[in-house]
């Protein structure tokens, strides 16, 4: 007697050959991907820790075969989970196993550069870095640098509203984009923003650059550019205590300084990037601090006196200032491979993206050195530490269950403590999969459904990206039983379901 099939298998069949019949017309020959071996270098992004193999991948090479394969999925109800270059770290572009990845890997054309107006119009596929060497020959670049500048999209930076180490002075994506032009999930052309400063109704632009996805698919980006600085220094700063280099961010600020970056590095992160680039760190310090000036050679030297008398003031042991730019970038080569050097030191890390005031800084490392007690794991601690901005790297083997497991335990209590402290669950990364139960923790059943509205007002489907960022009522109400269940109910006074 024959066993009896897989309903969930013959359901995945059935449903991969109508959207394979739909979808192979309207793209050309290659640009259809169903076959295992092909699909599964898309079954997860940045956050390896959890995968999906997709029903599809559609590589699309125009916007009209973009808009096509929209109108086609939204007639057959599929899901569309739009990715870019997949180096998100909240697991933003998970494929839905029943779904369509639109890969935009090939919109990766810059369209126009104009130097008079500042701006940059470029395809969502461009590379964040690509941007600002292209605008180099002008003078100018796009200030917003993540760490994976050289591999992130620019597509992808407006999905998560991505950083960088200078966004305490020149802004997140949100501040450096004019406008953006994509499609719904039904296919229909939409454009958000405009070539001027402001554009008339509601501000939908900031509605969509964080969106992760959910509202619209992005094919092209209008960008602004700046012009670059005369000169640029970075001050190294050690600390024997994480307190007081903590204190000594907030008294930058206070002291009415803007830096164009500051960054915070603890012992077991500068530890690891030294092992790996050898940027000159100083491995005694139980936290370093990056602090750069940029303009004017006379700024310039103005604000570098300033910060160093603050940073003295504040209790710094060591203070080098880059005396050329080779040596500056030797500074920053540190903190820009801090994941991977972290990767060379474990099998696998989680990285966090909760945010905090800047006055509670000490605080959350304090905390987080109990946390690797708690769970018998390491964390190694990079922040964007002028806007408060945490990147803990929690160390683990994703081999091993039980470390999974406490690896997560140990990212949740994090963002808990994170919004105690009068935090967010996320500054630059997303929600993605990673943070749904934490949104449960942050906000309230009523603030969730305003989100949700949203959501439909754009997608009434739920077609575009569904299962991320904004978690289901019944999901918070088995969290919350979850966390009296476990006990770990740290913080009372947040909200519960």
């Amino acid at each position: 007697m024959n066993a009896p099939a897989d309903p969930e298998g013959l359901q995945r069949a059935e449903r991969q050959s109508a959207v394979v019949a739909a979808l192979e017309p309207l793209l050309p020959r290659g640009a259809l991907l169903w076959h295992r071996e092909d699909t599964t270098p898309y079954e997860c992004d940045g956050l390896t820790a959890y995968r999906q193999r997709p029903l599809v991948v559609a590589l699309p090479e125009s916007e009209s075969q973009v808009q096509a394969v929209l109108k086609a999925c939204h007639a057959l109800q599929v899901p569309v989970v739009a990715r870019g270059a997949g180096t998100g770290l909240s697991g933003g572009a998970l494929p839905h196993q029943l779904g369509v990845t639109l890969s935009l890997a090939k919109f990766n054309a810059i369209r126009s550069i104009d130097p008079v107006s500042r701006t940059a119009v470029v395809q969502c596929g461009v590379r964040n870095l690509a941007i600002s060497e292209a605008a180099a020959s002008y003078g100018l670049y796009y200030a917003p640098d993540p760490s994976s500048q050289i591999a992130c999209t620019i597509g992808g930076n407006v999905a998560e509203n991505s950083g960088g180490v200078h966004c305490l002075k020149y802004g997140l994506t949100l501040h450096n984009v004019l406008k953006v032009r994509g499609f719904t999930a039904a296919g229909e052309p939409v454009e958000f923003g405009s070539d001027a400063l402001d554009v008339p109704g509601f501000d939908l632009l900031s509605v969509v650059i964080g969106s992760e996805g959910m509202l619209a698919v992005a094919t092209e980006v209008t960008v602004k550019l700046i012009p670059k600085p005369q000169l640029a220094r970075c001050i190294m700063a050690s600390f024997d205590d994480v307190r007081k280099a903590g204190d000594a961010v907030a008294a930058v600020i206070a002291a009415g300084i803007i830096p164009a970056g500051l960054e915070m590095m603890d012992k077991p992160m500068t530890a690891a990037v030294e092992d790996f680039v050898h940027a000159g760190y100083d491995l005694s310090a139980e936290a370093i601090l990056l602090c750069e000036s940029d303009g004017t050679p006379e700024e310039v030297e103005e604000e570098i006196g300033r910060m160093s008398e603050v940073l003295r003031n504040a209790g710094a042991t060591a203070i080098a200032v880059s005396r050329d730019e080779s040596e500056r970038l030797r500074f920053w080569s540190g903190r820009k491979n801090a994941f991977p050097a972290s990767g060379r030191i474990s099998p696998d890390y989680m990285c966090m993206d909760s945010t905090i005031p800047r006055k509670r800084l000490a605080d959350i490392l304090l905390a987080i050195q109990e946390m690797e007690k708690k769970y018998g794991l390491r964390c190694a601690n990079v922040f964007h530490a002028g806007d408060g901005n945490l990147h803990p790297l929690i160390l683990f083997d994703a081999n091993d269950a039980d470390q999974l497991h406490r690896c997560e335990l140990f990212g949740a209590d994090i963002l808990e403590t994170s919004v105690a402290m009068g935090g967010t669950v996320t500054g630059e990364h997303g929600v993605g999969v990673e943070k749904l139960n934490s949104m449960c923790v942050q906000f309230s059943e009523p603030e969730l459904q305003q989100m949700r509205g949203v959501k439909l007002a754009f997608d009434p489907q739920g077609l575009l990206n569904p299962g991320k960022v904004v978690p289901t009522l019944n999901r918070c109400a088995e969290y919350g039983k979850m966390l009296v269940r476990g006990g770990r109910i740290t913080h009372p006074d947040l909200p519960r379901f």
